[in-house]
């Protein structure tokens, strides 16, 4: 995943950040509905904050800012941070994906074979004997 993510977000790439962002979203958000059903809560929050960092890098290597530039520009007026977007489009925050467990069935789970407590106590006799 995060070979995908440093091809997209080249230092120095020329690609307009609204097609960025969209082809970020859709690869991101096939990884987590593909792994949202296992253990990946922390995985999901690192990858957050591995693409956050990779287009902010891009988008100062680009641009020419300092970190006072890009705090001027995704900093709230009451100290929140904005998601980064361009035209509509939003960075996917990988982290609040919803991780759900498969629910335990234990002893539920269908067994094809029958139980040793549940054969009959006289065996069957063959036909032909």
């Amino acid at each position: 995943m995060k070979v995908q993510i440093r091809a997209l977000t080249y230092r120095k790439s020329q690609q307009d950040l609204g097609s960025v962002l969209r082809r970020l979203n859709l690869i991101m958000r096939g990884w987590a509905d593909y792994f949202q059903h296992a253990v990946a809560k922390r995985v999901f929050e690192d990858l957050a904050r591995f693409t956050w960092s990779r287009l902010i890098t891009m988008l100062m290597v680009r641009h020419h800012w300092r970190w006072k530039d890009v705090c001027r520009w995704l900093v709230a007026p009451d100290g929140s941070w904005r998601p980064i977007s361009a035209g509509g489009i939003e960075l996917l925050n990988v982290a609040s994906t919803p991780v759900t467990r498969y629910r335990r069935r234990g002893s539920r789970i269908p067994n094809p074979w029958i139980p040793y407590h549940a054969r009959t106590a006289d065996p069957v006799e063959s036909p032909l004997r």
